[in-house]
């Protein structure tokens, strides 16, 4: 409508461990990469009792009907966002699991490691346990849960020092000297006491002086046996729980900066399937240690802390009774099952936590990005702020981009992971789970001497990052990628500024060095009436067929585009009743307008308008069609609805109504009434544009009847199109004289209803008081007034009184 082609692409982002689960449990099947393909297969679901057990299939299989049921799911989409009228280009529409996307995805990925932005790394990562995989920072979330404290005691290093030698009970230890105290004892509190055989040091501050006289000694772990050093850290609060802590491999975040910082062994218990691992950690020596762990081997995390909590108030190693909290546990946003950490190889793309240049380089990048509203940039200055490690982008899982490496595997049998094969560009898209490695034989694959495939696949956000280059034609289109790069808005809502946003920045930054666009308009969430977040799993999520089918596209889109950005939207059925309310009342004023047809030899647009109020109306209209321009250039598109929505309906409400005599009037004052349908008309057609980008149907319905053509493809309104019809006259007093003639009519018809008159009711006599320049308003479109409001005598009358007052009589 502003003389601009939009190039404006859609993505389906298929792969991911959503789509994965809801595979599962559509068609009651499980991933398994050792079963043989099966080409006929046909799954049990859907319609499977719900307590069956999932069947497993092959990772075949299990790809091929993610693929099934994505296309089902979008084809179901797409009919949707079509009836919405979605103004996507569904031509330039993809999906990141196919080939061209994949290809693109991996060609990025290998220019990164080829550039040492992508590594791999054995360390420490958050891992889900139900889906056994590994997930970024950016994807966990800390939800309360319930637990106890436990107060542990730890053997201390005086533990041998003769009792006379020891405090008495009464004596707090705070009250010997620091250089002279004695530790026969040291209290830990934990909510893990599980986590005791993975202990590998107790913690404390180094200012903090009831623990300064033991760093640099050792304690022994209580049930296990195992010495451990005590050690100064300036993370460790002295406030939290006795102030010392135990460090284990690993139990949260903390323990990983520690372990890291203080160079410490690494003692896991926990394997990727969340239990406590199998055999004698070699570290426990004593028969006494070996028991206790015997006690916690192949047990959940859950289960194997109620036994040690047992194990240890057996033994007389706790101090006190459990303390109920209740607590942050940091989970898998997807996930039911808080996350653990454990140790495993994976591959990271620098994000900027290690590289101060580089997080300089985001946050300047974050600052010229223009956001919608303004303060959603803070969200993204902390989160890059905050980054406390690389982004982890592989997955343990099946349906996504794989990640094109493979590795020789030596004569032992074991993976070089220090080589890694990589495929030529124009073999991309490639499968290394299913492709042979170049170089290699089929018969090669897992033997001494041969390749071995990486078998992750890429997180999903490592293909939605590239989403200007995917559809822009990036290393596939350079003539389009040259028109459409960098773009110009990345709508999205907030809550993946930290993934989606961030990502797609970084991805940009280090591949082409500029922002990918030029703006963020950022929205909120769309809450039940409760405030609650609307979410499948707690079961308040509203589909919009229903919501279309009973109310239409047109009042749904309404609703939609009342939503300020940057601001939760309640969903409200109400709101869906006044947009129908409007998109019907759309089509009513334009067949009552269209009702006045101009004169044979006075075509539409050519007549001037001379009459005040239609003047006042004209004058309106113009600082409307600015107002809405406005707003629409600073993604306010709330204020743009909200500023039409009030002028039509004051249009229709009151307008319409005060110059509907005078319009029917054309035999007795031709000029009059010509000058009414000239206002008419130009009014509905500004409006019906104004409106078009939020109720497309209902406008382009009623601008059919009079105009050629789609209104989508008709100008904006510009003010400078209305004023040319504004002939030389009386000061309308720049649109005020509209709203005298609103109140006074407003005035008029309140007395009538509260007489119980009808509206057509005549008026004997109308007394308005007020100040001289309201008067003088007035007195410009009283003509007007009169007629709608059927008085046959009026006075006015000058008073000192601030406000205008009205006195009818019948």
């Amino acid at each position: 409508m502003r003389g601009k082609e939009v190039f404006y692409p859609v993505g389906w982002d298929d792969n991911g461990l959503a789509t994965e689960r809801r595979v599962q449990n559509y068609y009651g099947v499980s991933c398994d990469p050792l079963l043989a393909y099966q080409p006929d297969f046909v799954p049990p679901g859907p319609g499977r009792p719900k307590d069956a057990r999932a069947l497993p299939v092959s990772r075949r299989n299990f790809i091929e009907l993610c693929r099934q049921l994505t296309e089902i799911d979008e084809n179901a989409y797409e009919q949707t966002w079509r009836q919405l009228g979605l103004s996507v280009d569904w031509s330039t529409s993809y999906r990141t699991i196919n080939d061209e996307p994949a290809a693109l995805s991996q060609r990025a990925f290998l220019r990164a490691v080829t550039d040492g932005d992508a590594y791999q790394a054995l360390a420490p990562v958050l891992w889900d346990v139900t889906f056994r995989t590994a997930v970024a920072q950016a994807e966990i979330e800390d939800r309360p849960q319930p637990g106890s404290y436990w107060r542990l005691a730890f053997t201390g290093p005086d533990a041998d020092r003769p009792a006379a030698d020891q405090p008495a009970a009464d004596q707090p230890a705070a009250d010997w000297p620091a250089a002279e105290v004695p530790a026969a004892e040291v209290t830990v509190a934990t909510t893990r006491p599980e986590l005791l055989p993975a202990c590998v040091a107790l913690v404390a501050h180094p200012a903090d002086d009831r623990y300064r006289p033991l760093f640099g000694r050792s304690a022994t772990t209580p049930l296990f046996g195992v010495s451990v050093p005590i050690l100064p850290h300036h993370l460790a609060d002295p406030a939290k729980g006795t102030g010392i802590a135990m460090v284990c491999t690993f139990g949260d975040l903390a323990d990983v900066t520690w372990w890291r910082d203080l160079g410490l062994a690494t003692r896991p218990v926990i394997g990727q399937d969340g239990r406590f691992i199998a055999g004698q950690p070699e570290w426990i020596t004593t028969p006494a240690g070996q028991a206790a762990y015997a006690e916690l081997a192949g047990r959940t995390a859950k289960s194997a802390r109620n036994r040690a909590a047992a194990s240890l108030a057996a033994a007389g190693a706790l101090r006190g009774d459990a303390e109920p909290v209740m607590h942050p546990v940091k989970f898998y946003e997807k996930g039911d099952a808080p996350l653990e950490i454990v140790t495993a190889r994976q591959w990271y793309v620098r994000n900027g936590s290690g590289d101060p240049e580089l997080r300089q380089r985001l946050l300047d990048r974050g600052r010229e990005l223009i956001w919608h509203p303004k303060h959603m940039r803070t969200r993204y200055e902390d989160w890059v702020g905050g980054l406390t490690g690389d982004w982890l982008i592989s997955r343990q899982r099946y349906f996504g981009v794989p990640i094109p490496v493979w590795y020789r595997v030596r004569a032992d049998g074991s993976a070089d992971y220090d080589s890694p094969i990589l495929p030529a560009d124009d073999a991309l898209p490639v499968d290394p789970a299913a492709q042979t490695a170049p170089g290699y034989q089929l018969s090669q694959r897992d033997q001494p001497g041969g390749f071995t495939a990486d078998k992750d696949v890429m997180d999903t956000w490592a293909t939605s990052s590239l989403t200007p280059q995917i559809g822009g034609g990036w290393t596939t289109d350079d003539d389009l990628f040259a028109r459409v790069y960098p773009m110009d808005l990345r709508p999205q809502a907030h809550e993946i500024i930290r993934t989606w946003l961030f990502y797609t920045v970084l991805r940009s930054q280090v591949l082409e060095g500029v922002l990918p666009w030029r703006h963020a308009a950022i929205s909120g969430w769309i809450i039940d009436p409760d405030r609650k977040k609307m979410s499948k799993s707690v079961g308040n999520v509203v589909t919009p067929a229903d919501m279309l089918s009973e109310y239409g596209p047109d009042a749904v889109r309404y609703w939609a585009a009342s939503a300020r950005l940057g601001v939760d939207t309640t969903f409200d059925l109400a709101q869906l009743k006044i947009g129908r309310r409007l998109a019907i009342k759309i089509l009513n004023a334009t067949r009552f307008v269209l009702g006045f047809e101009p004169g044979p030899d006075q075509p539409a647009g050519s007549v001037a308008v001379t009459e005040p109020l239609d003047l006042a109306l004209l004058d309106r209209l113009a600082q409307l069609t600015d107002r809405c321009t406005a707003a629409f250039d600073d993604y306010d598109h709330a204020l743009a609805l909200e500023s039409a929505e009030q002028f039509f309906w004051q249009f229709c409400d009151d307008y319409l109504e005060l110059v509907k005599p005078r319009a029917y009037a054309a035999d007795q004052n031709p000029a009059a009434a010509s000058s009414a349908v000239a206002a008419l008309r130009c009014a509905l057609s500004v409006l019906l544009r104004l409106l078009a980008p939020v109720l497309p149907f209902a406008c382009e319905e009623a601008w059919s009847w009079w105009n050629p053509g789609s209104i989508h493809r008709a100008s904006w309104p510009r003010a400078s199109e209305v004023r040319p019809l504004r002939a030389p006259g009386p000061d309308s007093g720049n649109g005020t004289g509209l709203d005298a003639a609103a109140a006074a009519i407003a005035a008029i018809r309140k007395a009538k209803s509260q007489a119980r008159l009808a509206q057509k009711a005549d008026v004997a006599r109308l007394i308005v008081s007020g100040p001289r320049l309201e008067l003088d308003l007035l007195k410009l479109v009283l003509d007007d007034v009169l007629r709608a409001g059927h008085v046959r005598e009026v006075e006015l009358r000058e008073a000192a009184a601030d406000a205008v007052g009205y006195s009818i009589s019948f």
